[in-house]
């Protein structure tokens, strides 16, 4: 008699657990990513795990602007703008604005495969490693240096922070007053005394460029979503922030000489042919021949 077949799976090994993820592991040696696991299990929006995983993956050069990761990914700007905030509050993203010979201002993403790493100032490959800590003194150092420094240590009184009034009357004028009117297209653009005098250097650097006011207004205020699910200084500071600056105007050519007026038409009184002259009279060629009579006349 044949024996009884079963088509259930095979059970699982002794070691095997009972619930949960069961990894099927496969050794790969090319095309994969090595990413720390404080990243990939970071606790919140997996939207952020996520670009933070695609931005590693790409090559060095690769854009990651706000429009590029939009055409790669679902979500929309909203969701995408703060996944970078996130990522740059954790210490993941740096971006620093760089003005290029030619004027233009662009901004230069890092990102960290580990929060604290320092980019080479000659080189655009990977950031260098964070630097290891110090190491602890023994508890009896540190008892004898915390009385010596206790006995010896002046309290430093701590400078005044200043007012946000201040901060906002040292900012450029005209870039308080841009920002200032931008209520005017959205009253949802309302900005505290704080967040103006953040925004307003900004501003400031666009306007030292040769953009008009009106045009800041329309970049600043053009294709808005109908909620914010942020205050609204956080999408101006990123609009002004990854918008780049246009190239600044080339110098006007100096203006051309103007033309002498032409003459007048004169009918000549000799040989009536037409001459330019600012008077009547004779033409070049009768001038000469009354010319040559006089002096053959006087010799």
């Amino acid at each position: 008699m044949a024996d009884p077949q079963s088509n259930a799976r095979p059970r699982a090994g002794a070691g095997a657990p009972t619930s949960g993820v069961i990894h099927v592991r496969t050794r790969l040696t090319a095309d994969f990513t090595v990413i720390s696991n404080a990243l990939a299990q970071r606790r919140g929006s997996a939207v952020t795990v996520g670009v933070a995983v695609y931005i590693l993956s790409l090559p060095t050069g690769t854009p990651v602007s706000i429009a590029a990761l939009c055409a790669h990914f679902t979500e929309g700007e909203i969701l995408i703008s703060r996944a970078l905030r996130e990522l740059e509050a954790a210490g993941y993203l740096e971006r620093r604005r760089e003005r290029l010979p030619s004027g233009q201002i662009r901004t230069r993403t890092y990102f960290y495969d580990v929060p604290g790493g320092t980019p080479r100032p000659d080189s655009d490959g990977p950031p260098e490693p964070p630097k290891p800590p110090r190491p602890r003194k023994p508890p009896a150092a540190e008892q004898a240096a915390s009385s010596s420094a206790a006995t010896q240590a002046v309290p430093v009184p701590t400078p005044p922070q200043p007012e946000e009034s201040t901060a906002l009357a040292d900012a450029d004028p005209r870039a308080v007053t841009v920002l200032a009117s931008l209520r005017r297209v959205d009253p949802r653009l309302v900005l505290s005394e704080r967040e103006a005098a953040r925004l307003a250097p900004a501003v400031a650097e666009w306007l030292a460029a040769g953009v008009a006011p009106a045009q800041i207004t329309t970049v600043l205020t053009a294709g808005l979503p109908d909620r914010f699910l942020t205050r609204p200084a956080g999408i101006l500071a990123f609009r002004l922030r990854e918008t780049p600056l246009p190239v600044p105007p080339p110098d006007p050519l100096p203006p051309l000489p103007d033309r002498p007026a032409a003459l007048p038409l004169q009918t000549c009184d000799g040989c009536e042919r037409a001459f330019r002259a600012p008077a009547p009279g004779h033409c070049r060629d009768c001038r000469g021949h009354l010319v040559g009579g006089l002096l053959r006349a006087a010799g």
